[in-house]
């Protein structure tokens, strides 16, 4: 089973590291990193992941990935990453996003009309793009196309994919393996939770996407 995770300049580490870490873990996962050019890529904290493989050398994939990060913005103008998604979508057996990486497969046209989820500050634009909003599930699936929340829902996506891919056995196992037992010190993840002058202030101060 080969999984391809696409990788751009100011994306955001966890979005690609922490699903890596489940979907690595599957029996028979070939996992490639593939961008516009082969070599490193830098996150938007400095983080680099090497791309084994430059997107014309990856024409096909059993499931694909797109993070987020600051870095989305750029990706949203239809060119050779838009033209790379539609191409391989059409080989894949699941075509995913976390966070703001939703935006880039709306922007390709593959959401049209789909449920779909993203980080909270980009939901009004993900609508825009044509797919449907939603924000109160961490992890969305309509049809082949399964979008994350912000981040660290990344996680719950991965593992909900391992589970539908080699059975809940396998996942559960590799969820304990991580020790996957989030007990968060504050009740701010959410929008829903967090008290509504953070999420004023934050809004206010002009959330990059990702």
């Amino acid at each position: 089973m080969r999984i391809a995770f696409l990788l751009y300049d100011d994306f955001t580490a966890l979005d690609t590291v922490g699903p890596y870490e489940v979907l690595s873990r599957i029996p028979g996962a070939e996992v490639v990193f593939t961008a516009a050019r082969r070599g490193p890529v830098r996150s938007d904290m400095s983080l680099t992941v090497t791309a084994e493989a430059a997107l014309d050398e990856v024409d096909a994939a059993d499931l694909l990935l797109v993070p987020g990060g600051p870095g989305t913005r750029a990706q949203l103008s239809d060119g050779p990453v838009l033209e790379w998604l539609r191409a391989v979508d059409a080989t894949t057996a699941w075509t995913t996003s976390v966070c703001s990486g939703s935006l880039v497969l709306a922007a390709a046209r593959l959401l049209a009309g789909r449920r779909a989820t993203s980080h909270w500050a980009c939901l009004e634009e993900l609508g825009k793009l044509g797919a449907e909003p939603t924000g109160t599930e961490r992890v969305v699936v309509d049809g082949k196309y399964a979008t994350a929340a912000g981040v660290s829902a990344g996680i719950d996506l991965a593992l909900s994919l391992a589970g539908r891919l080699a059975g809940d056995p396998v996942a559960q196992s590799i969820q304990l393996l991580i020790e996957y037992d989030p007990r968060p010190p504050y009740s701010t993840g959410s929008t829903a939770s967090a008290p509504a002058e953070l999420v004023a202030r934050m809004r206010a101060n002009g959330l990059e996407i990702g």
